[in-house]
């Protein structure tokens, strides 16, 4: 790691336009190449937090995108697996300033294509619908059950009181999709906004920065308040993460997790991306940190067996007398930062006897 300089001070004197401009750079030209399908879902995300977020981006420096756009049409015939990533990159770059009007034309040939009917999920389906939609097209004009379907998914809290990382990622995106991106209000139920909730008390007992980010950005995009506890967690945790630049830096970083906490940052209504960024080859690495208290808590609770229960009341002190000093304190912050913790460790402990059932 001798050639890597790491930059750790904000440059005052990089504007946040030039700060967007030096990561497109990066992300279009130095991180990943060719037609790999990581490039596609690297750039595709970036595109869209910056996109959604109404991010300031000059003309001059969308033009790291230009042979992609000019191509897109190729790429799109010879990968159509890819189609949800290229059309995505396509209409962001044009409502982000870039200019042109293929994203209409590949909209209408995705639809007859009929490529969202191939899809096995209901969220991808809810995605290449939105994505089209955008310009007009429904792809999916028969099925008229796909967001009560959706919907019934993201009701059903009992699915995300208990780590299952699919099932939650799968509702922050769900939001996403219904609520445009915070352009409109999704119009949650009680029981959603419980799974919401849910997810972001396992996110926080994990410590985990890349889900958390997610479901505070879900959250605001549905009306709901974020708990302040997760809000100074997050703002902690993105300013401390390290941006290496040269050509040798790793390949594998945290750049998804880096993406999504300065996402979270600009829903919060604070500054993101504020760090110094160059137009090169950059890595993006989360800051080391003690692990949540997630893992020791489905140990603990799994070894009780017949002894276990769902009331925390009950169950509090055993808890924290079998987790260790640090994971104490996470606990006992995450019992603090929800009213929904007591119904969340119901549905977490798994105590109704299934024996008798059977």
């Amino acid at each position: 790691m001798s050639n890597v300089v790491q930059l750790i001070v904000p440059s005052q004197r990089q504007t946040p336009a030039e700060r967007h401009g030096a990561l497109m750079q990066s992300f279009a030209r130095h991180r990943r190449f060719g037609d790999d399908v990581f490039w596609l879902k690297e750039n595709a995300e970036l595109l869209n937090i910056l996109e959604c977020t109404g991010a300031d981006v000059d003309g001059s420096s969308l033009g790291a995108y230009a042979d992609f756009y000019e191509n897109v049409e190729k790429r799109l015939q010879f990968f159509p697996q890819y189609y949800r990533f290229l059309l995505s990159i396509c209409l962001d770059l044009e409502d982000l300033g870039l200019g042109g009007d293929k994203g209409a034309r590949l909209s209408e040939w995705v639809a007859a294509q009929g490529f969202a009917k191939a899809e096995l999920s209901d969220l991808q389906r809810l995605e290449a619908r939105r994505l089209m939609l955008r310009r007009g097209v429904e792809p999916l004009p028969e099925d008229e059950t796909l967001e009560t379907r959706m919907r019934a998914f993201m009701g059903r809290s009992a699915t995300f009181s208990m780590p299952n990382k699919k099932a939650a990622y799968e509702l922050t995106h769900a939001v996403f999709y219904l609520s445009e991106y915070g352009r409109r209000d999704p119009h949650l139920g009680c029981e959603v906004k419980k799974s919401l909730e849910f997810i972001g008390l396992l996110a926080f007992l994990e410590q985990n920065a890349d889900l958390l980010a997610e479901v505070c950005v879900a959250m605001r995009h549905s009306g709901m308040p974020v708990p302040e506890m997760w809000d100074t967690w997050l703002l902690r945790h993105t300013a401390l993460f390290d941006v290496e630049c040269g050509d040798r830096v790793a390949q594998q970083d945290d750049y998804h997790e880096f993406l999504v906490c300065n996402w979270a940052m600009a829903a919060a209504g604070k500054a993101p991306f504020n760090k110094a960024f160059e137009a090169g080859r950059m890595g993006f690495f989360r800051p080391e940190a003690i692990g949540g208290p997630l893992r020791e808590l489905s140990e603990i609770m799994y070894r009780l067996d017949d002894n276990r229960s769902g009331d925390w009341g009950a169950m509090r002190p055993v808890v924290l007398d079998g987790l260790s000093p640090d994971a104490q304190v996470i606990m006992a912050c995450a019992e603090k930062s929800t009213d929904v913790f007591e119904e969340f460790f119901e549905g977490f402990a798994r105590a109704n006897a299934m024996a008798g059932a059977m």
